[in-house]
């Protein structure tokens, strides 16, 4: 055993080994019992690849070497391909063209300057010979990019629209700018029911967002495959959200809806639209925020059940509701980030304790059969156990997060010394950590850094007052819970007061600015494409979250003065620790300008600030490289704030 300081040990946990748990999340569905599902290769720099399983258990590649398959509607895609009944669409990255691959690649939808329409979620009609499509236009620079659900032949033609969306001008829409208000700003997630009489989908409007506004409709459909009646069956009333219209049979339709702040699966009957009934007790939160289209935590199964998603202790556990009886599949699965029906049973992404992240296909009885792996679990002695933890935070309310201790097999450090401490903020702010060992952890735990991962107010998997803690609160109780978590720890004596940082992206990276401007906790802050003034995200960001600062701080400009007394932007002064801000110059989520401007003003202030852009890179990175060489620079960003020397 030897002994050397915290920070300082040796790891066999690299930098590269980042690069595999980076890959993009699987998104798998069945068809024919042939199983597909998104990969990316370290190989292939940022390219996702379609993949297939058939029922010999061949593996191949479906999607032709030209193509990256990724979806740019809402800007953060999803939603990308589907699989249904033999035919194969997806949505090349570059040119957001949607084509058909089950055979030569045909592509179905034109090319557009600047990839101006761009598609996603798509809903195979074999008996119409269509497809129903999310279409985001960007053509009329005058006019919000339209959101529409549209029905487009699968030989190619004209698209033709079935649920249209509002038209709102530019500059930046307000809630009653023009427009019809009867439409929605948003559509999303067609579902089709069995015997083709009725579509399902989800849509919203400014100023709301999915998980607050989401609504779920019924329409019945004309032979040609038009909507000729509609109707709202959840969400949208009493603060009520509504996702993942599923259908159980031509009959019934289920969803997630939260009426009691909770979301859980309900189900109603179609034609004529009886009430919602829920499937389980509104105890644990079910489903996960809808940043991207088709987030499937919901799966038909035989016989009427529904498997879904259920969120215990900030951990996912896929649990089958059916006969008024409810069944927890006995996996240790501790996140799950995708649910499709396979024969009688499921296919699924899941994340395991031991396992990392894979595809399985499961059994009626609960036996599951690895169809592919995304990354790698570092060697388990090098691997810390997350520790659910709790403290008071804002106002005194109970926040929480997972702690990882530094893990290493061979290497202690001396007597007495204490732990730094990185605490990490997840972006959104509507999202959620979890607890999938991953190189991400364990890159730092192997070296003698305790890790802090936050679940702050706001955060998805609490249920809907947890969420809305941070209604008119952002920039304050997401903040002091970060804080004060790692304040918690220090006092408890088990991390260095004095070696404090914290690490976030996009949200995360504003509470990583924020916690600085505001704080004296922390001694070193990486930011990745910060929010580094409200007031310039309000104005610049891109249509999905253009409204969303409404409800997190206030109307704009209306509420400009709160905008400012948030803005770390306008508080620079306030930042004595040392800053890493790191940025993709593509990035039309917090644009370039964000991390321009707060740069700018520590510089001139004679500030310790280091800047890192990359060409290519938007909202998240993505190239092998670029992944790489960021997480050294983090490290030794860290050794050289805390007087540490990391071993290569």
């Amino acid at each position: 055993m030897s002994t050397l300081s915290f920070g300082s040990w040796p790891s066999p946990v690299a930098a590269r080994d980042r690069v595999a748990g980076a890959g993009v999340p699987a998104s798998p569905t069945s068809d024919g019992g042939a199983v597909h599902w998104l990969e990316s290769r370290p190989e292939t720099g940022a390219r996702v690849i379609l993949c297939r399983r058939d029922t010999d258990g061949t593996v191949s590649d479906v999607s032709p070497e030209w193509m990256s398959v990724r979806s740019r509607v809402h800007e953060y895609g999803g939603g990308a391909y589907a699989a249904r009944d033999s035919v194969v669409l997806a949505v090349d990255f570059e040119t957001q063209r949607l084509w058909r691959l089950d055979g030569d690649p045909v592509a179905l939808t034109p090319r557009t300057p600047d990839a101006a329409l761009r598609w996603s979620a798509m809903e195979v009609d074999v008996r119409r010979g269509v497809v129903y499509v999310v279409r985001e236009d960007h053509t009329d620079p005058d006019v919000e990019p339209v959101n529409e659900l549209v029905r487009l032949p699968l030989r190619g033609g004209e698209a033709r629209v079935v649920v249209p969306g509002r038209r709102r001008p530019l500059p930046r829409p307000d809630a009653d700018d023009a427009g019809d208000p009867a439409l929605p700003d948003f559509v999303a997630d067609p579902a089709l029911s069995p015997d083709g009489a009725h579509l399902a989908w989800v849509q919203w409007s400014h100023p709301g967002m999915p998980w607050d506004a989401g609504e779920v409709w019924l329409g019945r459909l004309t032979p040609e495959g038009d909507v000729a009646e509609s109707w709202r069956v959840a969400g949208g009333a009493l603060g009520a959200s509504a996702s993942e219209p599923v259908w159980l049979d031509s009959r019934r339709l289920a969803f997630l809806t939260d009426p009691e702040g909770v979301a859980v699966p309900h189900v109603v009957d179609a034609e004529p639209v009886s009430t919602p009934v829920a499937l389980a007790p509104t105890v644990h939160e079910h489903g996960l925020p809808g940043w991207q289209l088709r987030t499937r935590t919901l799966a038909a199964l035989p016989g009427g059940r529904v498997a879904a998603v259920r969120v215990v202790e900030g951990r996912e556990r896929i649990t089958v509701y059916g006969d008024g009886e409810a069944t927890d599949l006995p996996h240790t699965v501790t996140a799950v980030s995708g649910l499709a029906p396979h024969g009688d049973g499921l296919v699924a992404e899941v994340g395991h304790v031991t396992e990392g992240w894979t595809t399985v296909a499961v059994d009626p009885s609960g036996g599951s059969e690895v169809v592919a792996r995304r990354g790698t679990v570092p060697e388990a002695a090098y691997v810390a156990e997350a520790e659910a933890v709790s403290w008071p935070g804002h106002a005194g309310d109970t926040a929480y997060g997972f702690l990882h201790r530094p893990t290493h097999p061979d290497a202690a450090a001396p007597d007495g010394e204490l732990p730094p401490l990185l605490v990490m903020a997840h972006g959104g702010p509507t999202s959620a950590t979890n607890t999938v060992p991953s190189a991400r952890f364990s890159y730092y735990t192997s070296r003698g850094i305790a890790v802090l991962d936050v679940n702050y107010g706001g955060s998805t998997g609490y249920g809907r007052a947890y969420r809305e803690r941070l209604r008119d609160g952002w920039g304050v109780v997401d903040i002091e819970d970060v804080v004060r978590g790692a304040q918690h720890l220090a006092d408890a004596g088990v991390v260095d007061g004095a070696r404090m940082g914290v690490i976030g992206g996009s949200a995360g990276g504003y509470v990583v600015l924020a916690s600085l401007a505001f704080h004296d906790v922390f001694s070193a802050g990486i930011s990745y494409f910060g929010v580094a003034d409200p007031s310039l995200l309000a104005q610049e960001t891109h249509k999905m979250e253009s409204r969303y600062l409404d409800g997190l701080i206030g109307p704009w400009p209306a509420a400009r003065a709160t905008y400012d007394a948030r803005s770390p932007l306008h508080h620079v002064d306030g930042i004595d620790a040392p800053l890493l801000l790191l940025q993709g110059l593509d990035d039309r989520v917090v644009p370039p300008s964000q991390t321009t401007a707060i740069a700018d003003a520590l510089r001139s202030r004679g500030r310790e600030v280091e800047v890192v852009e990359l060409e290519g890179e938007g909202h998240g990175f993505r190239k092998p490289e670029n992944i790489v060489r960021t997480a050294e620079l983090e490290l030794d960003f860290l050794g050289r704030c805390w007087g540490f020397t990391p071993r290569p």
